[in-house]
């Protein structure tokens, strides 16, 4: 069987006859809607190499429904071929209709439920996001603010050297950074003589009111009338770095009692500070087996200078307490035969952890 390769003429005059009918089957109504199918032609053996395919205008030519799987286009050279030629304005108007048409589709109504995404099934992760590998020794991690803490801070634990006596300022808290257990005690003890011990302890919910001020709100107990109360109160920081605070304590006879307090630190370098602190005391009615007059009763004032050391948690100091008696407060205390005013070198320590 004798092969006979086909050559440049069967190629051109098979191009004019294909080009032919395709502008037949344009002006032809009856016969526009015919699709040329070309899926069973043989190109394989179809030898392309020498056509100039500059030169074809193939705008006009629907190839959409042809069979391009068959066709072994391994030998077509096309690095030769001059596309600066090409007339690409019909592809382009096709891109443009088909892009317009796209935008004007309404997409809310096309159902994808079936693609890729959507809801994750109500079992698809744990609940604790472990997907039941265990956590090991250590158990399950927390967040830093979902911890709870715990702190002490002893704010004066000191002697005065011409009263004879320890004063103690102790304060301990447990929770987190928005509510916590705050149990808190003040007092002083008498180093001769009977010893007594004159105290005010209380505990109370703890909690932020603003980016300053904190709520205090529970119970206390007073030794030195021996009487518990109701206590209520406010802590914070005023301008200039000034700490304040307010107490309010309603015993059960009636009697209300106000202690204000106010203390600053003046640093004088990294580990050396002043410290002044002033106290205030008022009550609401006499309570004379209690030496207490309605009113304001007392003043108490001191200066400390302290050396601030092991990461400023260890704070020893020295310095100066002035007391006074104010009101009818003074009165009874010279009736009584007691001092109205007294001052006294001190010395001690503050410390927390």
């Amino acid at each position: 069987m004798k092969i006979h390769k086909v050559g440049l003429r069967f190629a051109g005059v098979s191009s004019l006859v294909l080009l032919a009918s395709s502008f037949a089957n344009a002006a032809d109504p009856a016969t526009a809607k015919k699709d040329m199918t070309m899926s069973d032609m043989d190109h394989s053996s179809m030898d392309m190499s020498d056509m100039d395919h500059s030169k074809m205008d193939m705008s006009g030519m629907d190839m959409s429904d042809m069979d391009h799987s068959k066709m072994d286009m391994s030998g077509m050279g096309m690095s030769d071929m001059d596309h600066s030629k090409m007339d690409m304005s019909v592809w382009a108007c096709r891109i443009w209709i088909t892009v317009a048409w796209m935008s004007g589709m309404d997409h809310g109504s096309m159902d994808m439920s079936g693609m890729q995404g959507g809801k994750a099934p109500a079992d698809a992760r744990s609940p604790d996001y472990s997907n039941g590998v265990p956590y090991g020794r250590y158990g399950q991690p927390m967040m830093m603010g979902d911890m709870p803490l715990w702190g002490v801070s002893v704010d004066d634990l000191g002697y005065q050297f011409d009263d004879d006596q320890i004063n103690y300022e102790v304060s301990a808290w447990y929770g987190l950074d928005e509510r916590r257990l705050s149990l808190r005690s003040e007092g002083s003890v008498q180093t001769k003589d009977e010893k007594d011990i004159d105290s005010l302890t209380s505990l109370s919910y703890w909690k932020p009111l603003s980016i300053f001020w904190n709520g205090e709100a529970g119970v206390a107990y007073d030794t030195k009338n021996d009487k518990p109360a109701i206590m209520a109160g406010i802590v914070g920081t005023m301008p200039y770095f000034i700490e304040t605070d307010a107490r309010a304590y309603l015993y059960t006879d009636g009697q209300v009692r106000l202690d204000l307090g106010a203390e600053y630190e003046w640093r004088l370098s990294q580990h050396w500070v002043v410290i002044p602190e002033v106290g205030l005391s008022a009550f609401s009615k006499d309570d004379i087996d209690n030496h207490i007059t309605k009113g304001f009763n007392e003043l108490e004032t001191e200066v400390r200078l302290t050396y601030e050391t092991l990461g400023r948690q260890l704070a020893p100091y020295v310095g100066v307490s002035y007391e006074t008696a104010l009101g009818s407060a003074r009165d009874q205390r010279r009736q009584e035969n007691e001092s109205v005013d007294s001052s006294s070198l001190t010395a001690g320590v503050k410390f927390w952890f």
